[in-house]
């Protein structure tokens, strides 16, 4: 192994100093170790029974799981169990009129997201939202101003950006290992999810959901490494004539979309998001830099590589010289075994262990006040890219300018 690559146990040693070598100061709180929180707990109320009883608020040391609602009784009573929480509403209105909750979870259906907010920062609490932040510019724009005026914290749960292979790729950034990161590819594959677009014989929102307004889990493995920004997009769509996509509330004709990004460095990041099709599934990215690439772990079995430049060649076969990089195995590290989270937190979670990631930095950024990792200038910054990316679509990949929202 060359001796700039650093071991896995090197690589778990020096997190701390890898975070103080972070961009901006939302990248260094999310970098760093666990700091001492306050002697207090937040009150949390959660919202929504599958996606929001997965997470670990029961088990961080500085909250409480205050209430739980859901419209539907059954999924209440799976909230209350996980959380071992005795008070359950049975509508988000009436939790909110519960003056000891400080904070809200979010995980709610996408369409809704913006309304729940603006009515959970006007009942004065503190919001974690499930993704996408919002479902068109016009709501990316009205959420911006709302979470400005409240001073209070707005964080999105987006799992992608605490995968332990974005936290390394992170890392890695930010000691200035890929020398120039110039573009990126990021895939999320989902064949079968029109499972998910009935239930009782009744369309829920995902039905006809357009793939790009469903961006985040990708647009977050380059933004949320670099912090840059996306700022235009040509994108291309595919459908067919099934009927399940006909007749949609979106009136989107598209199974599958993939977008080529420009950034404001003038990087590239190509986006696949695809509902239907024979692929692999999963959501994964590599990043190419100028020195070193770095390929996320296969959902089936195959392992992270690190790809790197140097003075080696070989000869293709036509005969040609050309450089030969070097490849090598990487055992991406298990982030959540570590410091970076309080210790009864270091557990495996969902979504390549990014939901205890997720529950720790928003307890501890309201606790200490400060923004969190993914604020309100992440969240549509990951969104907005990907609102424009369909609009593209539909106008036959023309290249289109993404406004940007930062707060």
């Amino acid at each position: 192994m060359p001796p700039s690559t650093p071991s896995r146990r090197d690589f778990l040693h020096t997190a701390a100093a890898a975070g103080a070598l972070a961009l901006t100061p939302r990248f260094a709180t999310a970098a760093a170790p666990a700091a001492p929180a306050p002697d207090r707990r937040i009150r949390l109320g959660i919202v929504g029974g599958r996606f929001g009883a997965t997470f670990q608020f029961h088990e961080h040391p500085h909250c409480t799981v205050a209430a739980v609602s859901d419209l539907r009784a059954d999924r209440r009573a799976a909230l209350m169990k996980v959380y071992r929480c005795t008070r359950s509403y049975d509508s988000l209105a009436e939790l909110l009129r519960d003056p000891q909750i400080e904070a809200v979870f979010l995980a709610t259906p996408a369409p809704d997201h913006v309304a729940h907010t603006l009515a959970s920062l006007k009942a004065g609490k503190h919001v974690l939202c499930a993704v996408p932040a919002a479902m068109s510019l016009e709501e990316c724009a009205t959420l911006r101003e709302a979470v400005r005026t409240s001073g209070l914290t707005y964080m999105m749960a987006e799992t992608s950006y605490w995968q332990q292979a974005t936290i390394t790729a992170r890392k890695f950034y930010q000691a200035g290992k890929f020398g120039t990161l110039y573009a990126a590819e990021s895939l999320y594959h989902h064949a079968g999810l029109e499972a998910l677009w009935f239930e009782n014989g009744q369309p829920t929102w995902r039905h006809g959901l357009p793939p790009m307004l469903y961006p985040t889990h990708c647009t977050a493995h380059l933004v949320g490494v670099t912090g840059e920004r996306l700022t235009d997009v040509s994108c291309h769509g595919w459908g067919d004539d099934d009927p399940l996509l006909k007749n949609n509330p979106y009136h989107n004709p598209f199974w599958n979309e993939t977008a080529l990004f420009r950034t404001s460095r003038g990087h590239t990041l190509q986006v696949q998001i695809w509902w239907k099709g024979a692929h692999r599934g999963g959501e994964r990215a590599r990043l190419y830099g100028d020195k070193m690439s770095f390929h996320y772990p296969d959902p089936h079995g195959l392992g992270a590589v690190l790809v790197r430049a140097g003075p080696q060649t070989e000869k293709d076969s036509g005969g040609f010289e050309r450089a030969l990089p070097a490849f090598e195995n990487f055992p991406v590290p298990e982030w959540w075994k570590t410091d970076l989270l309080p210790e009864p937190l270091r557990h495996k979670s969902g979504h390549e262990g990014s939901h205890t990631f997720i529950t720790h930095e928003f307890i501890d950024a309201i606790l200490h006040q400060r923004r969190p990792a993914v604020d309100i200038s992440e969240a549509l910054a990951y969104t907005a890219p990907g609102i424009v990316a369909h609009q593209s679509a539909l106008q036959g990949g023309e290249r289109l300018k993404i406004p940007n929202f930062d707060a």
